[in-house]
């Protein structure tokens, strides 16, 4: 795992206690060389890349005029720039193995729209085609690669807005059928199937995982 979080550090540690390999890695998705760096410490670390989950965004909300281009312009190089870049450094490592799978995390935003997030919906709709465009250049190697689409999601970046915004929690809420929005483990089961044999004849796609909310 590569973040830059010092929470990963601890998953990490928690990790291991149950006897199995795990490694935090401070990675900045803006800054390239950074990106350059993981690969080969990986690498060195446990041998091989197999499977690339690619879940780091950030999000800054506000109407589209009132977004600064300080907060347009770190939306776009963590959520998408960050995205190709790590997708490319990991993808050559997994093209010369003739092997491997890709997840990029996106959100239903990529779809369905929501006020005061228009230049995060940018950066989250241009996941699903750049997985799609490496899905088809990368078949030929061996590559699967797909995305998924999570509904909004009580997490810790999430979790202090809402509890200040509960119009914007209801609001949220009501636009998913299933009447509640995602927890992290909604999604395990899907990126599971993405990561393991079981998907090996899928590419390209984009499972939504959000409560029905791209049916409205």
């Amino acid at each position: 795992m590569a973040n830059s979080s010092p929470e990963q550090g601890e998953r990490a540690a928690a990790i291991r206690v149950q006897d199995r390999q795990a490694r935090a890695m401070f990675l900045d998705l803006r800054r390239p060389e950074s990106i350059a760096e993981l690969v080969p410490a990986v690498r060195q670390a446990f041998g091989r890349i197999d499977i690339l989950v690619n879940s780091v965004g950030i999000i800054r909300r506000g109407p589209i005029e009132a977004v600064s281009p300080e907060d347009r312009d770190a939306m776009m190089a963590v959520n998408l720039r960050g995205a190709f870049l790590l997708c490319r450094a990991v993808g050559r490592e997994l093209i010369a193995r003739k092997h491997g799978k890709i997840v990029n995390v996106s959100s239903n935003i990529s779809q369905v729209l929501q006020p005061h997030r228009g230049t995060y919906a940018v950066t989250q709709a241009g996941l699903p085609h750049l997985t799609r465009v490496l899905a088809l250049e990368w078949a030929p190697h061996g590559i699967n690669v797909n995305a998924i689409a999570p509904a909004p999601t009580i997490t810790e970046l999430n979790r202090k807005f809402f509890e200040d915004h509960p119009e914007d929690l209801k609001a949220r809420t009501q636009s998913i059928p299933l009447g509640r929005l995602g927890a992290p483990e909604d999604y395990v089961g899907v990126a599971v199937f993405l990561a393991s044999r079981a998907s090996d004849f899928v590419t390209g796609q984009t499972y939504f995982v959000d409560g029905g909310s791209n049916l409205i």
